[in-house]
């Protein structure tokens, strides 16, 4: 049904619109239209912002829970042994 309409039609159906609504009418709408696209994207955006926060302190917590108790003095076990092996 609606491939039928084409550019006369859509002409037809916008004529209508602003006879019955009126150009003050039809502007305001549009202007509150652009405020609503405009305040969804900042909060899209922000709501991305605030995830990339959230998983770069995610991971932060699960690194510094993947610590053991003696990593604050520099010292690994393992690099320690290593060492050991390539002395002797």
């Amino acid at each position: 049904m609606l491939n039928n309409i084409g550019l006369p039609g859509l002409l037809l159906i916008a004529v209508v619109v602003l006879v019955l609504f009126g150009r003050g009418k039809i502007s305001s709408l549009m202007g509150e239209v652009g405020k609503g696209i405009t305040s969804f994207k900042k909060g899209i955006s922000e709501g991305e912002e605030e995830n990339k926060r959230d998983e770069i302190k995610h991971v932060e917590d699960v690194h510094h829970a993947d610590l053991p108790e003696h990593a604050d003095q520099g010292a690994h076990p393992k690099t320690e042994l290593k060492a050991d092996k390539d002395r002797v």
